[in-house]
Order: C-alpha cells, then sequence, then structure tokens
C-alpha cells in the first residue's frame, strides 16, 4: 500500500492511506439502501413495537369512546333528456357533448346551500331539539340559549339557528355519483338512524322540486320576453304587407301564382303581363307557322298549275274528261274530216272543258293567294303585340326588384313571427314535461351504525403507527451519527479497518482474552494479523492505542493486542500513558505506587516500574502516582528516551494512550511511536468527533495504522452467521 508522507497539519490526509480519507468517497463500500433499512429495524424494533402498539391502543380507545354514526342512502337518477309528454322541445341545449358539464352541474347542485335552506324548512329543523342532538348539541328550544347562544326565542336566535342547521346538513351530507351511469347515492349521517333517512329522503324529494321550479321559473321569464317580441314584430309584418301591397298596386304588379323556395321564402312566379306574353308568343309561334304553311301551298299551287300537276279533285276530273274526249276526237280524225259534226261537237266540249279547268285553276290560285295574305297579316299584328308586351315586362321587371325587396321583408317578418308564435305555444306547456329525476330506492333507517368501525380503525392505527414509527426511525437514523458497521468505519473515516470487536456484554475482559478460542480472542488476533499488514517489517514495534473519548474500550484493546502479541510475536510490554484516569494496573491487580510518571520525573528505576505478568511475555508499565501536569511530562524529551529504550528491551511496545478530544496527551505520544490505533466504540461516536479526533492524530505527523470497531453487535446489525461463524468457529457448545 503506498502511504502519503506530508507533514501538513491542516490537512487530515497526513499518513493515511490513499483513497482512504476521511469524509472522501462516502458512497464506496455503503451496503445497499435495503439492508441498511433492514439493519436499522433490527436495531430499532422495540421502540417500532412499542409505537405501533401505542396506535393501535389509542385507536382502539377512540373507537371505543366514540358515538356510533348512522349513515343512510337514497338513489335517484338524473336523466340527461326528461320525459316530453307535449311533445316539444325544453329550453335546455341537448348537445352530446354538454353531457360532462350537465352532470358535474347537477352534483354542484346536490350540494347547494340553497337545496340545504329546503331541506331544513321542510322537515323544521330548526326547531327540532333532537336534530341538534343527533350532531352532538344541544339547544334549548324554549329559551334559544346553549351551544348556539344564550339569547330569546327572537329573530335573531332562529336565524342563528337555521344558519347552523344548514352548515350541519351540508356537513353530514354526502353526493357519491355511480361511476358509469346516471345514478346518483345520496347519503346522510348522524346519530338517529331515523333522521338519517327522513333527511336523505327529504333531500332528494327536495332536489327534484327545486329542478321542478327551475324549469317553471325559466318558461315563465321566456313567456314574458316572447311576448314582448310577438307584438314587436306583428307591427313590422302588417306594414311590410301594406308596403308590398301599395307598391304593386302602383306598378300595376299582379302575381297570379307563387311558390316556396328552398330558404322557405315567397317566389312570384308569374305575373299577368308575363302570362300574356307567354300567350302572344304561343300565338305568334302558331301563326309564323301557319304562314310559312300557306306560302308554301301558294308556290306549290303555282308550280301545280304551271305544269299541269295540281291536285286537285275537280280540276282532275275535268282533265280526265278533257282526255277522254281528246283521245276521242283524234280517233276520228283517222277516218273523218274536223268539219265532221261529231268531230266540231267533241271540239265545243273539249273547249268547254278546258275553259272549265282554266276557271277552276283560278280559283285555286286566288283562295291559295288569299289564305297565304291572311296568315301574313295575322302574324305581323301578333309580332308587334309581342314587341309591344316585351317592353311593358321588361319595366315591370325593373318594378319587380323593389317588389321583391318589400317580397323578402315580409317573408322574414312573417318568419320570425311565425316561429316565435310557435315558441310561445310551446313554452306554455313545456312545464307539463315529465321531470327528468326519479327516486330509484327511498333512504332506509341503518340498522347497524356506518361508523366507528373496529376493526378498520385498528388497520388504520396499526398503519398510522407503522408510519409514524418508520418516521421516526427514518429520523432517528438521519440525526444518528454513530458508527454502525464495519463498513463504515472506513467509508466514513477514511481509514483501514483493523478488525472488529464483538459486543461481550458484562464480563470479565481478560478471563475471555485468556481462552484463545473465545470470540473476543479472534478477534484482536484478527486485529494483530491486519497489523501485520500496515508496515514492510510487520507489525509495528511500538503503537499507540487511543480513542475519541473514554469508555470506547481503548485500554481493553491496548490489554488485548499486548497479550496477543506477547502469546504470539515475542516480548511486549504494555505501558499505561492515561495518567488522567490509569487502568492497567487495576485490570491486572498491580501495585502502582511507582512508574512512568517516576520515570518521566527523573527516577531511572526501570526495575521497580516493569512488571511482569507471571512467566509470559507481557509486561506492563503503569502510570504510577498521578502527577500535576500529564501533558508537560509527556512533552519532555524523556518520554521519546524512555520509549527508546523501551524498544531496545521489548519486541513490541503497546502504549494506552488518553482519549483525543479534550486532551493534548495522545498526539504527544503519538510523535514518538511507530503507529497509533484509533478505537472507536459502535453506535456511540458521532463521525464528526471521531474524524476531528484523526485529525489530531494527523496533525502530530503520527502514522494512524487503522481503526478497530468496539462494542460490535453482529447479529443486531445483520450480519448473523458470518461474523458469528468467524470469532465462534471451533468453540464448545458449552
Amino acid at each position: 500500500m503506498n502511504y502519503s508522507t506530508n507533514s501538513h497539519t491542516d490537512d487530515v490526509s497526513v499518513l493515511i492511506p490513499q483513497g482512504q480519507r476521511p469524509g472522501g468517497h462516502e458512497d464506496a463500500g455503503q451496503p445497499p439502501l435495503l439492508l441498511h433499512y433492514w439493519q436499522l429495524l433490527k436495531r430499532r424494533k422495540w421502540l417500532l413495537a412499542g409505537i405501533v402498539a401505542a396506535a393501535i391502543a389509542a385507536g382502539l380507545v377512540l373507537t371505543l369512546l366514540t358515538s356510533p354514526l348512522y349513515t343512510a342512502t337514497a338513489r335517484i337518477e338524473i336523466s340527461r333528456q326528461s320525459a316530453n309528454v307535449t311533445n316539444v322541445e325544453g329550453l335546455e341545449s341537448t348537445e352530446a357533448g354538454a353531457d360532462l358539464e350537465f352532470y358535474q352541474t347537477q352534483y354542484a347542485l346536490l350540494r347547494a346551500r340553497s337545496l340545504a335552506e329546503r331541506v331544513a324548512r321542510d322537515l323544521r329543523l330548526v326547531n327540532d331539539a333532537g336534530f341538534f342532538a343527533s350532531h352532538g348539541e344541544e339547544i334549548d328550544i324554549a329559551q334559544g340559549s346553549g351551544s348556539l347562544g344564550d339569547s330569546g326565542i327572537g329573530a335573531s336566535a332562529l336565524e342563528e339557528r337555521q344558519v347552523r342547521a344548514v352548515e350541519l346538513l351540508l356537513e353530514n351530507i354526502s353526493i357519491s355519483p355511480i361511476r358509469g351511469s346516471s345514478l346518483v347515492d345520496i347519503s346522510y349521517t348522524s346519530r338517529s338512524p331515523a333522521l338519517s333517512a327522513r333527511v336523505a329522503n327529504s333531500w332528494s324529494q327536495q332536489f327534484i322540486s327545486s329542478a321542478m321550479d327551475r324549469r317553471f321559473a325559466s318558461t315563465a321569464e321566456a313567456r314574458d320576453f316572447l311576448e314582448g317580441r310577438l307584438g314587436e314584430l306583428r307591427q313590422k309584418l302588417e306594414e311590410s304587407e301594406r308596403n308590398l301591397v301599395t307598391y304593386a298596386t302602383n306598378k300595376d304588379i299582379v302575381t297570379l301564382s307563387t311558390s316556396e323556395g328552398a330558404n322557405g321564402r315567397t317566389l312570384a312566379e308569374r305575373t299577368l303581363v308575363a302570362q300574356d306574353l307567354e300567350g302572344l308568343n304561343n300565338a305568334l309561334t302558331e301563326a309564323i307557322a301557319d304562314r310559312v304553311a300557306a306560302e308554301s301551298r301558294r308556290n306549290a299551287a303555282r308550280t301545280s298549275i304551271s305544269d299541269g300537276s295540281l291536285a286537285n279533285t275537280t280540276i282532275a276530273e275535268l282533265r280526265q274528261r278533257l282526255a277522254g274526249l281528246q283521245a276521242e276526237y283524234s280517233r276520228l280524225m283517222v277516218q273523218f274530216e274536223p268539219e265532221y259534226p261529231r268531230a266540231q261537237a267533241l271540239q265545243q266540249q273539249i273547249a268547254t272543258l278546258e275553259a272549265s279547268i282554266a276557271s277552276e285553276e283560278a280559283r285555286v290560285r286566288s283562295n291559295v293567294d288569299n289564305n297565304f295574305q291572311e296568315a301574313l297579316r295575322r302574324e305581323q299584328d301578333l309580332r308587334s303585340r309581342v314587341l309591344a308586351l316585351k317592353g311593358d315586362l321588361q319595366v315591370q321587371d325593373r318594378d319587380r326588384i323593389q317588389y321583391n325587396i318589400f317580397l323578402r321583408e315580409v317573408d322574414t317578418n312573417r318568419q320570425l313571427y311565425d316561429s316565435l308564435l310557435q315558441r310561445f305555444k310551446e313554452i306554455g306547456v313545456a312545464g307539463i314535461a315529465a321531470n327528468n329525476i326519479a327516486v330509484v330506492d327511498s333512504a332506509k333507517p341503518p340498522e347497524i351504525p356506518s361508523s366507528p368501525k373496529l376493526l378498520i380503525n385498528l388497520l388504520l392505527a396499526t398503519l398510522v403507527g407503522f408510519v409514524a414509527g418508520g418516521g421516526l426511525l427514518l429520523v432517528l437514523d438521519q440525526v444518528d451519527e454513530g458508527i454502525r458497521d464495519p463498513q463504515s468505519v472506513e467509508r466514513l473515516l477514511g481509514v483501514p479497518l483493523l478488525g472488529s470487536i464483538p459486543e461481550i456484554g458484562e464480563g470479565d475482559e481478560l478471563e475471555l482474552l485468556e481462552d484463545r478460542k473465545s470470540m473476543l480472542s479472534e478477534a484482536y488476533f484478527t486485529v494483530r494479523t491486519n497489523l501485520s499488514f500496515s508496515t514492510p517489517h510487520g507489525v509495528p514495534k511500538s503503537m499507540m492505542v487511543t480513542s475519541t473519548r473514554e469508555k470506547e474500550g481503548k485500554s481493553t484493546s491496548s490489554i488485548a493486542l499486548a497479550t496477543v502479541l506477547a502469546r504470539s510475536a515475542g516480548r511486549t510490554i504494555l505501558v499505561d500513558a492515561d495518567m488522567r484516569s490509569p487502568s492497567i494496573a487495576a485490570a491486572f491487580d498491580l501495585p502502582n505506587e511507582f512508574g512512568l510518571s517516576n520515570l518521566l520525573s527523573g527516577e531511572a528505576n526501570y526495575d521497580a516500574a516493569i512488571q511482569q505478568l507471571g512467566d509470559s511475555n507481557l509486561y506492563c508499565l503503569g502510570t504510577g502516582p498521578m502527577p500535576p501536569s500529564a501533558a508537560e511530562l509527556l512533552s519532555d524529551e524523556r518520554f521519546g528516551q524512555l520509549l527508546a529504550h523501551l524498544k531496545t528491551q521489548f519486541d513490541y511496545v503497546v502504549v494506552d494512550a488518553p482519549p483525543l478530544l479534550g486532551l493534548s496527551d495522545a498526539p504527544l505520544i503519538a510523535r514518538h511511536v511507530e503507529g497509533a490505533v484509533f478505537v472507536v466504540e459502535a453506535e456511540r461516536i458521532p463521525v464528526r468527533g471521531a474524524r476531528a479526533a484523526i485529525q489530531r492524530i494527523a496533525a502530530s505527523d503520527a502514522r494512524i495504522l487503522g481503526a478497530v470497531l468496539t462494542k460490535f453487535d453482529a447479529e443486531g446489525e445483520g450480519y448473523g452467521y458470518g461474523y458469528g461463524y468467524g470469532y465462534g468457529y471451533g468453540q464448545d457448545d458449552s
């Protein structure tokens, strides 16, 4: 191991192995958190048990002394929509997204102070002494005195009782919505089962009544508002209708038919002018068709007459007769001359038929021309009338713009008036709608009290006891600066651990040290073994054993180390340098009239001062008479010369030094020995005190060989088998 050789008196790291400094790396080597708390629990188990027992006892006493309370519960259903027996809608919003807000509002109304006041009036609780008594309050109704005041039965006393009754109702009512449903439990708690049931039932009934009252109140306000608006809209509608009729009369706008648009507005589809124009347009179309047909017939007739193909029955018959006469005349001309009488008769007939045909064709031509002219005149007349009506319609279309404005105003006012009138009628019967709140289960007087519950209270008391005890244990653990286990020595003090000495209770340590198989001997032999690794040459030839305070096991450790060294290593002398509180000579039952103080005062009789313990290798140098100033003797150079002389005469020198805090003796001794063994008692010495003691050793340029943890309860700290086995291995069970 590498050791620092710095001599800074203000650094606790002087001559302490690097990486093992006080206060450094305090988390290194720390036991697991669960193990730490388990050890804490084992150390403080009786304290925790006492706190838990006290909590259980307190819970039991409080439960037995507490008056029983009875809780009655009524269950109601609050529906989002009320049953509508009039088939008209109410005034409330029906949006699905408002469900949460609706139910939260209902729960708040169930807890409202106004509802409690209604219940108090309904049950006449102001003058009910039993109601106040059921809540632990005494009141004299006749005098209006008691816990509520000493005034008489005046208005102030009644008002005071009314306020107190409402407060008691609100303090003891409980509203519990049932998750996933529209059901709500109304529970009331008091010392009287009957009163609890009465209040719970009255609470549900008054809640239903208050909901109905709010509904009627809201419809009454709406009716008053709508009635005023209806009068205003009626006047607007009448005025807009008068404006429409007057304008239509002035502009000669006669509407023959109307229709309703997609937005519900009235549309004037046909007026008289439009209908006349439509009729004339149809007649003009027919006249044009007739004129075209007549013209076609005239042209066809002219063509047919010219080529003889006129399709006329009379002309066709005449031409047929003419063709027959001409054929007969042609046959006669083959045999006879034109002067033949028969031939002349045929010529006359042919001439007559030709004249008839010409006359008939002229008549047909005249008829076709007349028909064409008539059709043309009719077309021209209709066309002029259509043009005139188109002009009238264009003028009327411009006038209809304003007419439609008046018409839309009439429609708007009529729609508003009709909708408000319908709403006014609906509101008039809206209050007839069935209530949306119904009682599902009425409250019954409970047979068993709801509180106190002994088992639950005891469980809670136990829990409180464990929590309080655990909290106290944690507080004690935080304020406890004692070093509790071997790992804490190296972690908190920064010095090597030489060994841990088990707590042996009251007894003779010397007898235990004589038994080499005892746990105490084994523990100190472990310390001796670890000391052999503290220097390159093995166990230090001279060492000092000190501690922070007295009664930490310092002197016992000095005796034990000297005994173990004398038994296993060679001649060893134990020097009792604690001249303020000597204990070595008394431990071995040796005389202490001549010793260290004599030698340091100049007397050189070593044989008289040093005493051998039997025939062993262990020698003892007592303190001798108590000097006026031990520090002055130890600071003299004679002490260094004495230790140098003892080193030549003995293999090992063990010095039992005084405690460090408050005394200057130990630092003076530490300068003359090879190293110091620091003894610290488990769970007693604060870490700050131990660090301050180590600081004083380091300030004297002394080497700290390590620390020995004394009075360590291995089993109590949860180390159990491992530590017990190491110290007790090979012991006889007896």
